[in-house]
């Protein structure tokens, strides 16, 4: 029998099988013209009658039939009581006027009959004939009726309309439950099922739903919006597609679709998140996917920043000066816009746009959009650009720019630009301080290249671009004219070409950036010259791209079998980790911003994010791991320094890190919901040297790479030193405590009522710095001894300090309550507890409770509340076996089920005010047993960036740290993937609509490659 490559069907009724949408709009309209007439007469409202094009499709179209008559009065500003569905016809309530609206539809079924849309009816048949599932799902409660009526009801196995939605509560498009309740009850997985939709609320649900195929049918020209509620494939027929074409969107476009990233349509509020989700790098630079004739401004923020290009500046806050070092905007180099016969330049709304799309090719990391666009004067034009960073080589970037007369002929100039004027301005809260970062150097031309040159006003770090130039038609290359212009930190070149309707002109762009901190550069803008003048053609470069791109994917690609959304999105997370940091990295002093290459929100400066990220780099590209440890190493001075600056041993790294090692976290903090500016003793997370440790420890577990082993042995000892050195012992007890720290949580600073920052022993912090101790002498022992002798030499290392360490590592403190609960720090057991949900009725939004509870003129500090998880961090990081043989050697005794009552206690008193925390609590629901739970905060955090789900952020950057978290549970918290021990260890878990996962990774040097199958 021949493999069947989808298994249902769901049609829409109305506009899909039957075509009495007509009806419908007839009835309604029918009704509320009526009503409407009514409140004339009764209230004295002026009537204006009901339409299908302005009321019909957008108010009622596709939503069940109260929703619906709800959301046309609503839209004319008039309120009803919602009533009963046995409301009599002629109340006056939602529910009344929508009983209405049935008999006028039944009265006009009965005098115009049922006809059928027979090319719907002919694919039927087949899928009859192939044995595929059939089923109907309709809001309309008159569906049974329907289906009777055109003969088609012996054809359709399941129906789910109005009548079955209401008696199972269902709730109505565009939620899905009307297509996920007719899959489930014909036996059939979602991203194996198609739906079948003539409404954008009908697409949106199937959408929602996941499914496999969500096929629009454009009955009401309504192409693009069916694209941009959520179809992946428009017909105005279904004989356009039919069942073959339906088999191959199976066979080869989901798969292909499967690696893109696809928006329609332009909706300027969402402009700036989508530009993060569409940036294209190469781990040198990252460009933000803003449109090339965009300018920064309110929806839009064109950007470059490239790994470690930071600058300091002063700013007046207040009556007081403080100094921020910041992830520097660098050259834009995609300017690109268009004109008509000598008209205005073409701008994001200064023409309508007929319709766009952009597609991010992630697996060959390109990025193309096709644009239409009409004047005032209804010309349209279509724009179809393709850009590229190379990953073939780190200094190249292109765009083919092209411009088509569709319904007129006429001379058409393409501007393009090289500009370095601009201010750091993507996130608005830094916008009262200093942000001019860049200064002019030198612009020009030299024949068909176009330059420009900058530099960091502090930390004066030459930035060179050079762009070559040349234009074509569809007729192949021209002598298009050429004007060249050049101003302050600005260079211009224009193409003019005369152009027929439909034929195209194109401008191509060869962009090669250099810096003068580069290795072995002495001169960026000669190099960015001689790069550009030597660039192969467009197509070339990036063909020579798409390899290394394909490399990648061989080596970090995820397959997911039974989800459609989880596979297109960890797909996505690999992405922008590889833009963020890629084997080019391992020649680069860089750390990774927790907001990757993509914004300026933290100021691109490099957190602990990296126990998240790394371990992604250990399995897959481990010499870009090494690079990052290398760019802490290299700061290990900086850590001394900062060490002895504030009376401690050994090394203390800055929570803040960004250029060469200096703490860059503020001292003080803008508050977006108060508008005032507070204290910020954010910089007491001294944790983040234990995720440096930890990142240095399992790198060697990871790989046995014996060339880091001094370096990282080093790094390991300098940090022993500083957590042994605030370990301060109680002669009482004999106890040893860790004072003045924050720990990961965040919204503890300090002690209610204190003035100085700082709590005493936060549970990760010590429990993290007894597994280092421990570690870091294991790591010891395994040095050569004489290699280990001239390490103890070069930093005066006395026996007695690794005894000392030991003895820490066997007496450290932990407050435990009787009940098991391990504090999340001394005296954190006795704040007060958070009305959590009061203030979730007031705010909605509670994810920064912090800021909140201090705009109401509270303090945090006062209540057990958390941003994220803290004290179960540890459980993230560590085996839990681990963890708790290391608490039963300190000599604590727990209750079995201690990991539950923990993980239920903290999850109820966090906020989620980082998206890191989803992905800690996810692993720790699953590791307890509550695998629902964990499915639906990994849900949560995989999507949170493609969602925004934190109003806004991801506009700022991408979340370089949950994207990896979400990429490492999908192979540690569902795959069961453990490499704690010095043996591979499976054991599954997943998700019950997971068929198979599959993935690649190298642990000690040996390659695996996992395939695991869910057994459902």
């Amino acid at each position: 029998m021949e493999e069947r490559l989808f298994d249902a069907v769901i049609f829409d009724l109305d506009g899909v099988i039957t075509q009495t949408a007509l009806v419908h709009s007839q009835a309604w309209k029918q009704m509320f013209d009526g009503y409407l007439r009514e409140r004339e007469a009764k209230y004295g409202e002026s009537f204006r009658e009901f339409s299908h094009q302005n009321d019909y499709l957008p108010y009622v179209d596709g939503k069940p039939r109260y929703n619906g008559v709800q959301s046309f009065l609503e839209s004319r500003k008039i309120h009803l009581p919602f009533g009963d569905p046995s409301d009599p016809p002629e109340k006056e309530t939602i529910c009344g006027i929508g009983n209405r609206k049935n008999i006028a539809f039944n009265d006009i079924l009965k005098e115009q009959g049922v006809k059928v849309y027979p090319s719907t009816v002919e694919l039927i048949h087949t899928l009859k004939d192939k044995g595929i599932h059939v089923g109907v799902a309709s809001s309309s409660k008159n569906c049974e009726q329907v289906l009777e009526a055109a003969g088609l009801a012996g054809l359709v196995e399941v129906r789910i309309d109005g009548v079955v939605s209401a008696a199972l509560g269902l709730n109505g498009k565009p939620a899905p439950d009307i297509f996920t309740t007719a899959a489930d009850r014909l036996g059939a997985d979602y991203d194996r099922t198609v739906v079948v939709e003539d409404a954008v609320s009908g697409v949106t649900a199937g959408k929602a739903g996941n499914f496999g195929l969500v096929l629009g049918i454009a009955r009401e020209e309504n192409t693009q919006e069916l694209f941009i509620g959520g179809a992946d494939v428009v017909v105005n027929d279904i004989d356009e597609i039919g069942f073959e074409g339906i088999e191959e969107w199976f066979l080869e476009k989901l798969p292909y679709d499967n690696t893109n990233l696809i928006y329609y349509g332009y909706e300027p509020g969402l402009e700036k998140t989508r530009e993060s989700l569409l940036t294209i790098g190469n781990g040198y630079f990252g460009t933000r996917g803003a449109w090339e004739e965009a300018s920064a401004g309110e929806h839009h923020y064109p950007a470059t920043y490239m790994a470690g290009l930071y600058n300091r500046l002063e700013s007046k806050v207040g009556d007081r000066m403080i100094t921020n070092e910041d992830f520097v905007n660098a050259i834009n180099w995609l300017p690109l816009t268009f004109r008509i016969d000598d008209g205005d330049w073409f701008r994001p709304g200064s023409m309508e746009i007929v319709s766009i799309r952009r597609r991010l090719h992630m697996n060959k990391g390109f990025l193309c959009r096709k644009m239409i666009v009409r004047d005032k004067g209804g010309r349209e034009t279509l724009i179809h650009s393709r850009r590229f960073a190379s990953m073939d080589n780190p200094h190249l970037a292109g765009i083919r720019y092209e411009v088509t007369p569709l319904n007129y002929s006429g001379r058409i100039e393409i501007k393009s630009e090289l500009e370095g004027e601009h201010i750091n301005d993507g996130v608005e809260r830094y916008r009262p301080l200093n942000q001019q970062h860049l200064e002019a150097v030198s612009e020009g031309h030299e024949g068909d290249i176009q330059f420009l040159e900058v530099k960091t006003t502090q930390s004066n770090i030459h930035i060179a671009a050079a762009a070559r130039i040349t234009a074509e038609t569809d007729k192949g290359a021209v002598q298009a004219k050429i004007i060249n212009d050049s101003g302050h930190g600005r260079v211009i070149t224009v193409v003019s070409a005369l152009a027929d309707q439909h034929q195209a002109v194109a401008l191509i762009k060869r962009c090669a950036m250099f810096r003068s901190d580069d290795e072995g550069i002495s001169d960026p803008l000669k190099s960015a010259i001689d790069h550009a003048r030597q660039a192969a053609e467009f197509q070339e470069l990036l063909e020579a791209s798409i390899p290394a791109w394909e490399d990648i994917w061989e080596k970090a690609d995820i397959m997911v079998e039974g989800d459609r959304l989880s596979q297109k999105l960890l797909r996505l997370h690999i992405y922008h980790l590889m833009i963020s940091i890629s084997p080019h990295n391992a020649n680069i002093d860089a750390g990774i911003p927790a907001r990757g290459l993509h914004g300026e929100a933290y100021r691109g400066h490099i957190f602990w994010d990296e126990i998240y990220i790394l371990p992604f780099y250990y399995m897959h590209f481990p010499e870009a791991a090494k690079a990052v440890l290398n760019y802490r190493y290299n700061r290990l001075d900086a850590a001394r320094r900062y060490a002895r600056e504030h009376g401690e041993q050994g090394a203390m790294f800055p929570w803040q890190s960004g250029s060469d090692g200096s703490e860059e976290t503020q001292v003080i903090h803008l508050n977006p919901v108060s508008g005032k500016w507070g204290a910020d003793h954010s910089s007491l997370q001294r944790h983040v040297s234990l995720a440096i440790a930890y990142n240095v420890i399992m790198y060697f577990h990871y790989t046995a790479d014996k060339d880091f082993l001094e370096r990282g042995a080093e790094l390991l000892i300098e940090i022993s030193r500083f957590w042994a050195g605030k370990a301060e012992k109680d002669e009482k007890t004999g106890r040893y405590s860790i004072s003045g720290v924050m720990g990961p949580d965040e919204f503890h600073e300090k002690y209610p009522g204190a003035e100085k920052g700082g709590l005493k022993d936060n549970a990760y912090t010590n429990l993290m710095t007894v597994w280092v101790l421990k570690k870091t002498a294991e790591i010891l022992h395994t040095l050569d001894k004489q290699k280990k002798e001239a390490l103890f030499q070069k930093l005066h290392v006395q026996p007695a300090e690794p005894e000392y360490w030991k003895e820490v590592s066997k007496n450290m403190n932990l407050p435990i309550s009787d009940e098991g609960i391990i504090a999340q720090y001394d005296g954190y057991l006795n704040l007060n507890e958070l009305d959590w949900d009061r203030y979730r009725q007031k705010y909605n939004n509670i994810h920064r409770m912090d800021r909140i509870l201090k705009a109401e003129g509270k303090s945090p500090d006062d209540y057990k509340v958390a941003k994220q998880a803290d004290t179960l961090m540890t459980y993230y990081n560590l085996d839990s076996g681990e963890v708790d043989e290391m608490i039963r050697d300190l000599g604590y005794e727990l209750p079995k089920d201690y990991l539950k009552k923990n993980l239920n206690y903290y999850l109820q008193r966090t906020s989620h005010g980082s998206t890191l925390s989803r992905v800690v609590h996810a692993k720790l629901a699953g590791m307890t047993g509550d695998h629902e739970l964990s499915w639906k905060l990994y849900l949560d955090a995989l999507t949170s960036d493609y969602n925004d789900i934190q109003g806004g952020t991801t506009a700022e950057g991408i979340h370089a740290g949950v994207m990896a978290g979400t990429v490492l549970g999908a192979m540690h918290t569902f795959a069961g993937l453990d490499l704690q021990g010095d043996i591979v260890r499976i054991n599954p878990r997943l998700p019950t609509h997971w068929r198979k996962i599959s993935f690649n990774f190298t642990f000690k040097k040996v390659n695996y490659r996992m395939e695991i199958t869910n057994d459902k």
